[in-house]
């Protein structure tokens, strides 16, 4: 009876450990990913309007509306530079928007598709993208949610654009599609439209554009290439990271990172020491059989071994069903968007994944570290047990 017992809350306290390791990872995994995937998601939406890099001619003047610079000449001297993916050109204006019902002062981006789709079109929620034509410049505009929700304007609607400038200019436009990031930065201020309107409101040739954005290959190199640029480029050309331009923006993402790291470090604390704890009750349950087998002849290192596989066994078990069922958490949010959010609290409409095998790796090889320490050093109590006492233990 006292065996069967015995052996019974043996195999809880195993389960135990084991749902422990299990949850422990599966939660790692899991926050790793809806992390990844959140911080991908803003940064995508931050850099569908400024890209890595900002290129414009220096100047005093601190409007969004710049001095022109030429876009053949400076394209030539960024085609030197490998780690450049792509070069958009850009020009901003600022505008008052007039309905028959409200007004709003609003910033016209002209973007340009003469070097590729802009990437933008992720962010468009209702409609189309600007239609270019060949020749003449389109007059499709492209305007945000909320912009929209003020103005009271809808797809194929007209909108009015009042430009203060001498002498003073007005256009009509039609509102071709509607875009939504959730960032107030972007959705309360800016309006798409082709490059060319504005070109031609400045009275600029088809050679002078407002600045370039720069899309780098790897983000992770945008200080290095910023270096680079601010050396080698001409002292005319001011070089703006999108990181500081949104300063906020990063900042806000770089304090997750560190919540979620402190997060993680106390999930492999307490899976740790569930298995500490499981390992210290399977030596105690059996410090009987601990004695026998030392009166037997077997050594301290031969015990410790067993105790030391069957934890990593217990280890190994946990991890798989927490990578299992993690993965499967993780595959059905990202084909079937399960969990839904509330875009104008969390910046967008789903709770994102994104898929890191390096990381995943990682939280396996560290969970698997911690718990293969957290084995050997309960084992260490076997060479304090004396088989003559252990044999009378009960």
């Amino acid at each position: 009876m006292d065996g069967a017992d015995s052996g019974s809350f043996t195999h809880s306290v195993t389960r135990i450990a084991t749902v422990s390791i299990a949850l422990g990872i599966a939660v790692m995994i899991v926050s790793f990913s809806i992390l990844q995937g959140f911080r991908e998601q803003i940064q995508d939406k931050i850099f569908s309007f400024g890209a890595h890099l900002q290129l414009s001619r220096y100047d005093t003047n601190n409007s969004l509306e710049v001095a022109p610079i030429s876009e053949p000449e400076l394209r030539r001297q960024l085609a030197r530079y490998p780690q450049v993916a792509s070069v958009q050109p850009f020009a901003r204006k600022t505008a008052i928007i007039k309905t028959a019902d409200e007004v709003l002062g609003v910033v016209l981006k002209g973007v340009s598709e003469k070097h590729g789709p802009s990437s933008m079109r992720q962010n468009m929620v209702a409609g189309k993208f600007i239609t270019f034509a060949d020749s003449a410049a389109s007059n499709d505009i492209i305007i945000s949610r909320k912009i929209a929700d003020k103005l009271r304007l809808a797809v194929d609607s007209s909108a009015v654009f009042y430009f203060i400038q001498q002498p003073p200019r007005i256009r009509k436009f039609r509102v071709a599609g509607i875009y939504q990031t959730g960032l107030d930065e972007f959705d309360e201020v800016y309006v798409l439209g082709d490059l060319r309107q504005i070109q031609e409101l400045n009275a600029w040739p088809d050679s002078l554009v407002g600045g370039l954005e720069v899309r780098l290959r790897d983000f992770k190199r945008l200080n290095p290439t910023f270096d680079q640029f601010y050396e080698q480029l001409p002292y005319e050309v001011r070089i703006e990271k999108i990181t500081d331009q949104y300063a906020q923006l990063f900042d806000w993402l770089q304090l997750l990172n560190r919540n979620v790291i402190i997060f993680l470090i106390l999930i492999i604390f307490v899976a740790t020491f569930n298995m500490v704890a499981t390992i210290f009750i399977m030596i105690l349950e059996r410090t009987k059989m601990i004695g026998i087998l030392k009166a037997v002849g077997a050594t301290d290192n031969q015990i410790r071994g067993m105790f030391f596989f069957r934890g990593l066994s217990i280890t190994f078990k946990g991890l798989v069903i927490g990578n299992l069922f993690a993965l499967g958490v993780c595959w059905l949010q990202y084909h079937f968007r399960i969990i839904p959010l509330d875009p104008e609290n969390y910046y967008m409409d789903r709770v994102p994944v994104a898929w890191d095998p390096f990381v995943i790796l990682l939280l396996n090889v560290a969970t698997l570290s911690a718990a293969v320490l957290s084995v050997l050093i309960p084992t260490y109590m076997i060479a304090r047990i004396k088989p003559m006492v252990a044999i009378r233990f009960d």
